[in-house]
């Protein structure tokens, strides 16, 4: 490898991405005794980890004990493993449901806050919904990380290429910019954390040409360089055709990054031409595919007063209230009155809420199914009481939920099967976890937990290689 003109740097491990993932990384491996280099290109961190709802799906906390939930890891796999219509790689869910009631319990003792209220959300058949100030818990990895004394961090370094020993060799160094000036990282072990592609409208286009239309939300960093310099090197990727949109967002705010979900407090989502098009209780990725096939991929989520009242504003996806009051909810003491303020025909409005409220009553949902408020959690409710609400809604790509193929201790594998040797990758770059479609909370929760596994495999590589590089003296 030619170093000319570039400042080279030495590390034992170096982590690419300053985000959930990777200061996860970080902290496990310095935790460990290992000296730690993470470079994140942007002048901040956190990335689509901090711009999330901030929802982390765990089980068997005492969080739930609280709340009267009972849940363990087999229900969480089970869950996990249906929400994917079974299309995940059940290794990845396995090492997932292992290391999660653990990862929850240490980003506790790192000082991470958890809020006390609980919530059932996407794929869950009882509440999980662990919620965080997102922001806050990078911040908070971060400063421990620093503390350690083992964490160097370097920020507006964005890496290029990786660089083998020779022809399949193994992973050595990455080329890389910082502050425009050019260095190589020669590192023993690389944990590739650096996010999605949602920030790629091109490669976005690739895979899901019908999210073209859709809201891009996400770290500005996220444009699948990480995803390609492990192409580069011969990586397999999962779950590619699985990129999709999540519902719920409104089609104009710019403030708000989160989506509302008052499906899963009992609303119905309806066209603009009023009329029901999807089961709602459905995960909101399947949702947003459902959502993208109405006209201008616009809808609204319509409720009541009651429902309005079950929201919560101590978590972002059920905070109506605050939407609300931003304007960006519709609110009328009659139905006709509100389908007069969203333009959809009255009639039609009135005739899809009054079926639908028999439906209710009868206990089947003829026209697409719905049997709960969401996944299999909660009765349904009637549509009845003034004042009525309509929320618009369309879906947002806030994350690629797709990526390079790893094993279960997170080494990238090749089309063939076998590890790239010295590389391994965690968080939001990574496929094979969610399979067709996604638990809430299962994005922000894979970062950590695979964050540490990542860690923790790269932790015993360098020791086997200090081993055999000491008996080779």
């Amino acid at each position: 490898m030619n170093d000319t003109g570039a400042e080279r740097i030495d590390t034992p491990l170096l982590v690419v991405g300053g985000g959930l993932a990777g200061f996860s990384a970080a902290l496990e491996a310095a935790n460990a005794g290992v000296s730690v280099l993470l470079i994140e290109k942007m002048d901040a961190i956190g990335g689509s980890s901090a711009m999330s709802g901030g929802c982390l799906a765990f089980a068997g906390t005492d969080i739930q004990r609280a709340n009267g939930v009972e849940d363990d890891s087999e229900l969480l796999f089970r869950d996990l493993c249906e929400v994917g219509q079974f299309d995940n790689d059940e290794a990845l869910v396995r090492a997932y449901v292992q290391n999660q009631l653990s990862t929850y319990e240490w980003l506790r003792a790192q000082g991470v806050i958890f809020s006390p209220a609980l919530e059932a959300s996407a794929g869950q058949s009882v509440p999980r919904v662990h919620t965080v100030d997102p922001a806050d818990m990078v911040r908070v990895l971060a400063a421990k990380c620093r503390a350690s004394g083992k964490v160097t961090v370097m920020m507006s370094t964005s890496a290029e290429r990786l660089v083998r020993s020779g022809e399949g060799g193994r992973v050595e160094a990455v080329v890389a910019s910082s502050k425009g000036r050019p260095i190589v990282i020669h590192a023993q072990c690389v944990i590739l954390a650096s996010g999605g592609f949602g920030r790629n409208t091109e490669m976005v286009h690739r895979f899901a040409p019908q999210y073209d239309n859709a809201v891009f939300v996400g770290g500005e960093g996220n444009v699948g360089d990480g995803l390609k310099m492990a192409w580069r090197l011969g990586a397999d990727v999962r779950d590619m055709a699985y990129i999709k949109g999540t519902y719920g967002k409104h089609p104009v705010d710019t403030t708000n990054n989160h989506s509302c979900l008052a499906v899963y407090k009992g609303a119905i989502a309806v066209s603009q031409e009023g009329r029901r098009f999807v089961d709602e209780s459905l995960s909101y990725k399947l949702l947003g595919d459902a959502c993208m096939q109405q006209t201008d991929g616009a809808t609204y989520q319509i409720f009541d007063q009651p429902i309005f009242a079950g929201g919560d504003d101590r978590v972002r996806i059920l905070d109506f209230g605050r939407r609300l009051e931003e304007g960006l909810m519709y609110k009328a003491d009659s139905l006709e009155a509100l389908a007069q303020m969203i333009e959809v025909p009255f009639e039609i409005l009135r005739d899809t809420i009054a079926t639908y409220n028999g439906y209710v009553d009868a206990g089947e949902d003829a026209d697409f199914g719905r049997r709960a408020l969401v996944h299999n959690h909660g009765a349904l409710v009637r549509i009845e009481t003034a004042p009525f609400y309509a929320y618009p809604s369309t879906a947002a790509v806030f994350g690629t939920y797709c990526g390079l193929y790893i094993d279960a201790d997170m080494h990238v594998l090749d089309v063939f099967g076998d590890s790239i040797e010295g590389l391994l990758a965690a968080g939001e770059i990574v496929g094979g976890f969610h399979g067709g479609a996604y638990m809430t909370g299962s994005s922000l929760g894979k970062a950590a937990i695979f964050g540490r596994i990542a860690a923790r495999t790269a932790a015993n590589s360098l020791q086997r290689q200090s081993q055999s590089a000491g008996s080779s003296a």
